[in-house]
């Protein structure tokens, strides 16, 4: 499992470099994460990164979260698309979708029977940004997964400018 981490890790960092060496995406954005999901109960942390205007109002928004709890541990890997709408106002709401892989342990009591898996799903996000005095920007987002992923995720976090 640990190698299927590391190749997913690789290609999340290599894939946004290469575009950006075609001048394409350049990095506006990076920071903590914070929440709860439902189905797995689950407190949750992680960080993403922000590539601001892959198209007009798009923005490409990887991240890492960690949820421990409901004798679970997940780490799912995200690569998630924002449509930011145009409201002329300081809160931007948004609305987007993406990919994501999970890495599930079980942890039950029973002598040997943990067990882990991987599971790929998708996403449908809601979310609004605010910008904070120094220029960051704190979001809110509601999370729906589809597939046998987290089913609803509530986050809260900050980007800080790069």
């Amino acid at each position: 499992m640990f190698r299927r981490v590391w190749i997913l890790a690789v290609a999340l960092a290599v894939i946004p470099a290469a575009a950006h060496a075609q001048g394409g995406m350049i990095a506006t954005g990076i920071g903590p994460r914070v929440g709860f999901t439902m189905d797995p109960d689950q407190f949750t942390f992680g960080g993403q990164v922000t590539f601001a205007e892959v198209a007009p109002r798009l923005s490409f928004d990887p991240n890492l979260e960690i949820g421990f709890g409901d004798h679970l541990s997940v780490i799912a890997l995200n690569a998630d698309l924002h449509y930011h709408f145009d409201t002329n106002t300081t809160w931007v709401p948004y609305a987007g979708g993406g990919l994501g892989i999970n890495f599930i342990s079980f942890d039950n009591d029973l002598p040997n029977s943990d067990d882990s898996t991987t599971e790929i799903g998708a996403n449908i996000i809601v979310g609004v940004s605010a910008p904070t005095a120094s220029g960051n920007r704190f979001f809110g987002e509601f999370k729906f997964g589809l597939g046998d992923i987290p089913e609803a995720k509530l986050m809260a976090g900050w980007n800080f400018k790069m």
